[in-house]
């Protein structure tokens, strides 16, 4: 996992999310609703609540909609259900590719994802076909902008707050942790005074692939393509960033 950096792929992405914010709350809300349906609507005693809302808060999300969609599951006339869906499938150049998706119509996003496949340059696979090439880990991103700290005491301050691993850039510093770990850290980090930049549970591919220039664009197409769609929530991907 050593060298692994997200941080480039994250604020170039980043961009591209801004044009399409509208949809990109309707799908935050999908899943702070979903977190609160499942564990209560009380973010100190349900963990994923919390992860939820501070994914929300980080996309700028205003706090209007995110208690919106915290009451909605809190109302005993509300019963709509989503089925957390994963699909597994390569890209261009066999890059692998995990597609997670909230649905209440799995017929509809089935057809969807297949479609964004095989239109764009991929192939969907079985369920087990990809998943195993890919590792859970919770991901922090410190920008080192204005921070006094170097990087010794930043691997000491990691190391201690329990993370496994940190990637050094002129830029940020990125901590990986495991992810029965992340909230800890994440809250050790921030009672230290550090801010986040980024703090989210991903899916880190165990070894990437490096595509051509064109093998590149057809697979930007093909993430697009899928995150545009309004059940996907998150795409991961085993591309060199």
């Amino acid at each position: 996992m050593s060298g692994h950096s997200k941080w480039s792929n994250i604020q170039g992405r980043k961009n591209a999310q801004d044009a399409k914010r509208g949809k990109i709350f309707q799908k935050l809300s999908r899943e702070v609703y979903m977190a609160a349906k499942a564990g209560g609507t009380d973010s100190a005693l349900n963990p994923a609540l919390r992860l939820a809302v501070d994914k929300a808060k980080a996309a700028n999300m205003p706090n209007d909609n995110i208690d919106r969609a915290i009451k909605k599951a809190d109302s005993s006339a509300e019963n709509t259900n989503y089925d957390e869906i994963i699909y597994e499938g390569y890209g261009p150049g066999g890059v692998a590719i995990l597609v997670y998706a909230l649905t209440d119509n799995r017929n509809r996003t089935a057809t969807n994802v297949r479609v964004a496949f095989t239109r764009n340059g991929g192939s969907l696979g079985e369920t087990g076909s990809v998943n195993y090439l890919f590792d859970r880990k919770g991901y922090i991103a410190i920008e080192r902008k204005n921070l006094t700290v170097n990087e010794d005491q930043m691997f000491e301050d990691v190391l201690e707050a329990g993370a496994e691993d940190l990637l050094v850039s002129p830029e940020v510093f990125e901590i990986y942790t495991a992810p029965e770990e992340f909230v800890q850290v994440r809250e050790s980090l921030e009672k230290s005074g550090f801010h986040l930049a980024q703090a989210e549970l991903t899916m880190v591919p165990q070894t990437t692939i490096s595509l051509t220039e064109e093998q590149q664009i057809q697979l930007e197409r093909l993430v697009d393509k899928l995150e545009d769609d309004d059940d996907v929530s998150e795409v991961f991907t085993s591309a060199e960033e």
